[in-house]
C-alpha cells in the first residue's frame, strides 16, 4: 500500500525547503502539483527527475481515482502546491480526506507557509487568531467582513493584488491596526504596519504586486506597548 506525502515547498525563496522534503520528492513515484510548470522549476533547481501530475481545484473525480489507484498499486506520491503548504486555501484538504477515507496513509512533511511567515514578523500577540483564507468575491463576503468587525481575536486572511485595494476600502472607517505582508521571502518583500489610512498611503507610493497576507488586529484602541 502506498503513501501520500503532503510536502511544504518554498513560498518564494527556493532555499526555503527542508532536507526531508527534497529527499521525499526524489524518492516518491509521482509529484502531484497545482501547476506542473511551476513545480518543475523547483524540481529542476534541485535536479529532481521525479515525474509530475497535475492536481488542482478544477481536477475531477477521475484524477482522484487515478491517485488512489496508484496508492493501491503501492506507489508513493507527494502533493505540493505552487507555494507553501498544501491544504491551506487550496484543494489539498479534499484529496487528503478522500485518501484517508479509503484507508491509505497520509504523512506531513512540514515546510514554508505564508501564514506562519507573516505571523512570525507581525510583532503583535498572535497566540490566538482567526484565519479566513481568501474572502469570497461576492456571496458571503459582507458576512465575513462583519465577523471580522466582531471578532475578539486578530483575523488573518489572504488577498490578491487585484483585490487588496478593495479590501482596504471595505475596512475603512474601522479602528483596526493592520499588518499587510506582501512578496514574503522574495526580493521585494514588504511588511506594512499601521492604521488603514496609513497603509493605503504607503501603498500608493509603491508599485503594488504579489500575494498578500493581511492581519487585522481588533476594533478597539491599542496602546503603543501592545502594538
Amino acid at each position: 500500500m502506498g503513501k501520500l506525502y503532503i510536502v511544504g515547498t518554498p513560498i518564494g525563496n527556493l532555499e526555503d525547503i527542508t532536507l526531508r522534503a527534497l529527499r521525499v520528492l526524489k524518492e516518491v513515484d509521482w509529484v502531484l502539483c497545482e501547476d506542473t510548470r511551476q513545480t518543475r522549476k523547483l524540481l529542476d533547481h534541485y535536479q529532481i527527475r521525479t515525474p509530475t501530475q497535475s492536481f488542482h481545484q478544477h481536477s475531477n473525480i477521475q484524477k482522484v481515482d487515478w491517485i488512489t489507484r496508484q496508492l493501491a498499486e503501492g506507489k508513493n506520491l507527494a502533493l505540493v502546491t505552487d507555494a507553501g503548504t498544501p491544504g491551506i486555501s487550496d484543494p489539498g484538504g479534499v484529496l487528503v480526506k478522500e485518501v484517508l477515507r479509503q484507508g491509505y496513509k497520509v504523512e506531513a512533511v512540514p515546510g514554508a507557509s505564508s501564514l506562519t511567515a507573516a505571523i512570525s514578523v507581525a510583532g503583535i500577540p498572535l497566540d490566538k487568531f482567526v484565519f479566513l483564507g481568501f474572502l469570497p468575491h461576492k456571496k458571503g463576503r459582507q458576512t465575513l467582513l462583519k465577523q471580522i468587525e466582531l471578532s475578539e481575536y486578530p483575523v488573518i486572511l489572504y488577498e490578491s493584488v487585484h483585490r487588496i485595494g478593495k479590501l482596504l476600502e471595505e475596512l475603512a472607517g474601522k479602528n483596526y491596526y493592520l499588518i499587510v505582508a506582501r512578496e514574503l521571502t522574495k526580493k521585494f518583500e514588504t511588511v506594512y504596519r499601521g492604521t488603514i489610512e496609513e497603509i493605503k498611503a504607503k501603498m500608493k507610493q509603491e508599485e503594488v504586486k504579489g500575494e498578500f497576507v493581511v492581519i487585522i488586529k481588533g476594533n478597539r484602541i491599542y496602546t503603543k506597548n501592545e502594538i
